[in-house]
């Protein structure tokens, strides 16, 4: 498979220098522009602050890259018909130089292959609600499950069915870590009525866990959940009613499939007066911040 790299992020891995994967489908499919390209370039530029390499990762034209320029950013940010990129679309966009986002999923592929051992992303996927009815299973759980990733988010996306997800993921070997809180955030919610498998308060200690388990060859991720900040976390009970309210109407308006997610997450938007839009930006922010401090103690 031929990648293209980034200066930058070709310097960090001949080096070993820490560096932290970043998914483009939030830029692609998240966030309208221009949000979505200054939420990008701030998020890389947290990482850096760090003295932490960001790789952001796409599929331009048909090349995969790691690593995107601001010119690749800004092209990326505007583009129409965008591929939203699982491991399913790979033969397709690359053989058909096609432009795509990678999902969560998609960037633990190419983050494997290259060896970027730390992703920073909003929130994954998982067991959607009525899962036993559509079969509806986010394919980054099965990604999480093969390889040896740490991936930092703000918890599975409240849209999704929060305790199957936690059963899929013990049933796949993933450990659910709460940095700095024993409860499982939801998203835009800093806690919900589930737990965590453990809590770790540093990131040096998260980084001990990644090598004690990966210098084992237990080759399986580590989901780090990390809450969203106090200030932007909106009451659970209060998200949940409105989640219950979008997924009316996108039952209603017969939506399935890939355009799910995206749809739900617009509804939510709209339902709470923009207001999800804040806390997004606000926990993406929050994780690249705790990713990057998790890469700088594991290749320290």
């Amino acid at each position: 498979m031929k990648i293209d790299y980034s200066k930058e992020v070709e310097e960090a891995l001949s080096q070993n220098h820490p560096i932290v994967a970043l998914e483009s489908t939030i830029i692609t499919h998240g966030m309208p522009y221009p949000e979505n390209l200054e939420m990008a370039k701030k998020v890389e530029s947290i990482i850096r602050e760090k003295n932490v390499v960001p790789a952001t990762i796409a599929v331009i034209d048909g090349r995969i890259k790691v690593g995107l320029n601001n010119e690749t950013l800004a092209y990326l940010a505007q583009k129409k018909d965008v591929i939203k990129l699982s491991r399913r679309d790979f033969g397709y966009a690359l053989s058909q130089k096609k432009t795509a986002g990678t999902t969560v999923s998609a960037t633990i592929i190419v983050a494997n292959l290259v060896g970027i051992k730390v992703f920073a992303t909003g929130g994954i996927g998982g067991v959607h609600r009525g899962a036993s009815e559509t079969m509806d299973i986010s394919r980054d759980l099965e990604e999480l499950a093969l390889h040896p990733i740490a991936v930092v988010c703000a918890g599975p996306k409240a849209i999704l069915d929060l305790p199957k997800t936690l059963e899929y993921l013990e049933t796949k070997g993933v450990e659910v870590i709460g940095y700095q809180t024993d409860d499982l955030p939801a998203f835009y919610s800093d806690k919900s009525p589930y737990k965590v498998n453990y809590r770790l308060d540093k990131p040096d200690e998260i980084a001990a866990l990644l090598e004690s388990k990966w210098s084992h060859q237990i080759n399986s991720g580590v989901l780090i959940t990390n809450p969203i900040p106090e200030a932007y976390s909106l009451n659970y009970d209060r998200i949940e009613k409105v989640i219950l309210k979008a997924l009316e109407n996108m039952k209603t308006n017969s939506v399935q499939g890939q355009e799910t997610t995206p749809y739900l997450l617009n509804k939510i938007k709209e339902l709470t007066d923009d207001k999800s839009l804040a806390s997004n930006l606000a926990l993406v922010y929050n994780n690249a911040a705790l990713a990057a401090s998790i890469a700088a103690s594991l290749y320290n």
